[in-house]
């Protein structure tokens, strides 16, 4: 089904390569830059779990549209099985929250609130360990930032909440005052800081996606224009990760 879809050339396309599905285990996402491009997918998806005894939960299939500032207001419906897929505003796609105003305001909250619940997890049930196991610990549940390569248009306001969060978290596990300076403890413990942390998770997945031989991920890495790698430079530019 993935080659039929893909050879079609229908959907879209970065560079020479089409790029109309994306699977993973059970699930596979289709992309087109129009509603018709959509249908056609889907109907191909339709027929071959037709040929092939499958059936589609629809209740679960759902779609969103990123708009372009051009294109209609109004969007038609785009239907599987005979009935209407819903359309969402936000979906979580492999753990990561996506918006359709593309914003990580929210993935970023997700991952501010799973952070607290590390923390406060880590440090009821360590309490009594020594300074050095807290700190491994911190460094092993705390520094995870899952999917933060990818935050790259979000508001001050929540960049600072969850750098606020990481500081807190570790005052929290380390019994260390509430209000002393974030820059003293974690030079001291020669702990990273959150931009720190930024920083070298970027560089490391840049690194994978240079190296990588997956075709789309080449094109990803090899075009000038994309916003994720002009994030990524200026990641390393800029200590505030804008």
């Amino acid at each position: 089904m993935i080659e039929e879809l893909r050879s079609t050339k229908i959907g879209c396309h970065m560079g020479t390569i089409c790029l109309n599905n994306l699977s993973y285990t059970d699930d596979i996402v289709l992309l087109s830059p129009s509603i018709r491009g959509l249908r056609k997918l889907l109907a191909i998806c339709e027929h071959y779990a037709g040929d092939h005894g499958l059936k589609y939960n629809v209740n679960k299939t759902q779609m969103m549209v990123f708009h372009s500032g051009t294109g209609p207001e109004r969007i038609p419906l785009a239907f599987l099985d005979g009935e209407a897929v819903a359309r969402v505003s936000l979906f979580r796609y492999l753990g990561h929250i996506l918006t359709e105003d593309l914003r990580d305001n929210h993935d970023i909250e997700r991952e501010r609130r799973a952070l607290a619940v590390r923390c406060n997890m880590l440090a009821r049930r360590f309490a009594r360990c020594s300074p050095k196991a807290r700190l491994t610990l911190f460094r092993a549940y705390c520094q995870c930032f899952y999917t933060c390569q990818l935050w790259l248009d979000s508001t001050k306001n929540e960049r600072s909440s969850i750098r606020v969060q990481y500081n807190n978290a570790f005052r929290i596990l380390m019994k260390l005052p509430k209000y002393c300076s974030a820059s003293s403890i974690f030079a001291n413990a020669r702990v990273p800081d959150y931009f720190a942390v930024i920083r070298s998770r970027v560089a490391a997945f840049w690194s994978r996606i240079r190296d990588s031989k997956n075709e789309i991920l080449r094109v990803c890495y090899q075009c000038p224009e994309n916003p994720i790698l002009q994030y990524w430079r200026a990641v390393h530019r800029d200590n505030n990760c804008k």
